[in-house]
């Protein structure tokens, strides 16, 4: 069951903070990928994403789930958590400092010849700290919605640590996309080293696409309506 932070009055308010000539159908990102996506925590083996930013790139049967259409709004964001035992919590905290957090955050990806990796970070949420929502899915509903272009990347940014992984069992067509270096992807007996993109306006190359893999994220999208054409206009008229 999906658990809500807060009442829906105020994800309507915060979807009234967006200009009028903005209200349209919202889109779930992310939602809908088949088969359903799910951490393996608490058992063995118990995987957390970590100090990264990261997209997912495909999602089985959904291709370019993050891939903005066209100009509009993002208002909220869900994860999904894996439940982990007391002793997986304290083995991650010890191991990455400090908490499980998330950050929603906003990437226009280069369209330059040999510079497809190159991704600037455009806008980002605050972060959440999500310890006390392990085994359930949390929305948060962003203070003020944060603007997106058309063919903008929503990524999810992990500050420390948080099991939003699925890596059991799925095939090639899931895979993410990260902030890393080449070279530095990690390993099971060798982690990258920290490269979560923070600050705007950088621009960093993404160069570790991790394959049979899945971030349990979604984002809430409300695209700016289209214009009436005024062939469509005159019909209404009659």
């Amino acid at each position: 069951m999906k658990r809500y932070l807060i009442p829906a009055l105020v994800l309507a308010f915060a979807a009234l903070a967006i200009p009028t000539s903005a209200q349209a159908r919202v889109i779930e990102m992310g939602a809908g990928a088949q088969p359903a996506g799910a951490s393996n925590c608490p058992n063995d083996p118990c995987v957390a994403a970590y100090q990264m930013t990261a997209y997912q790139g495909r999602s089985g049967n959904l291709k370019n789930p993050f891939v903005v259409p066209r100009p509009g709004y993002i208002v909220a964001f869900s994860v999904t958590l894996g439940e982990l035992t007391d002793s997986q919590i304290e083995f991650f905290d010890g191991r990455f400092g400090a908490d499980p957090q998330v950050q929603l955050a906003l990437l226009r990806r280069s369209t330059r010849k040999g510079k497809l990796g190159n991704h600037r970070l455009m806008r980002q949420s605050e972060i959440y700290d999500v310890s006390d929502y392990l085994g359930s899915t949390p929305t948060f509903a962003l203070s003020k919605p944060l603007r997106v272009g058309k063919d903008f990347r929503v990524a999810l940014t992990i500050p420390t640590w948080a099991p939003v992984l699925d890596t059991v069992d799925l095939a090639g067509t899931n895979w993410w996309r990260a902030s890393r270096p080449k070279g530095e992807c990690g390993k099971d007996d060798e982690l990258s080293p920290p490269s979560v993109q923070e600050e705007l306006k950088s621009i960093v190359d993404y160069r570790c696409t991790y394959f049979k893999s899945r971030l349990l994220y979604t984002a809430t999208y409300v695209p700016d309506p289209r214009p009436t054409t005024k062939a469509k206009s005159n019909e209404a008229r009659r």
